[in-house]
């Protein structure tokens, strides 16, 4: 069927590809759910947490995972999605000593933290220690309202920043799930295109 509505081509593209997403929460499990429905062929998933309530506004997850590792609970659920799919999963904490060794089969790596630390540890170790790796980060989709405001930019050959760049939970936005999913949205359409497009 993925053949019939994509072409052969880019099929083949899309199941050949391994990406890694650094990150399980609004942004990761949304990214997820996206590569998994077009037919991405493998997905390398990281993140130590565990399902919470307050994660339900805005991550895909159901109730009845809540306590469970949000590894565990997203392979289940990609697999529900798209049973083909292959899932490396790691319920760990991201580091910049194991994520080099967690993302090496990786040509693309998408940075779904929540935290501007974590999103400035994981960039710096791809681009310094991950020669050929692009990193896909986000900076700036909190709050609601203004959907164009999110954009997608290349800043250089191996980073593509996108969100308005200003909007984050520090500067005192929650995190809602229609911004959040508009985000990811991006996130999972640039890495469709490095993929076909190289």
């Amino acid at each position: 069927m993925l053949i019939e509505r994509h072409g052969e081509s880019v099929h083949k593209k899309l199941k050949s590809a391994t990406v890694g997403i650094a990150g399980l929460g609004g942004l990761g499990s949304n990214v997820a759910i996206s590569l998994a429905r077009i037919g991405i062929g493998k997905l390398i998933i990281a993140d130590f947490d565990v399902v919470e309530p307050s994660n339900l506004n805005r991550q895909q997850y159901f109730v009845e995972q809540i306590g469970i590792g949000k590894v565990t609970a997203l392979s289940d659920n990609l697999m529900r999605i798209n049973p083909y799919i292959k899932i490396d999963g790691h319920p760990v904490r991201l580091t910049p000593d194991n994520i080099p060794t967690i993302f090496k089969d990786c040509r693309i790596v998408a940075e779904c933290f929540d935290k501007a630390q974590q999103k400035q540890m994981l960039v710096e170790t791809v681009l310094n220690t991950m020669n050929d790796v692009i990193i896909i980060a986000v900076s700036g989709l909190g709050g609601y309202g203004k959907s164009n405001e999110i954009q997608t930019r290349r800043i250089s050959d191996r980073l593509i920043l996108i969100g308005d760049s200003s909007s984050g939970i520090e500067a005192g936005f929650s995190l809602m799930a229609p911004r959040v999913a508009i985000a990811a949205g991006h996130q999972a359409n640039a890495i469709v295109e490095l993929i076909i497009e190289g």
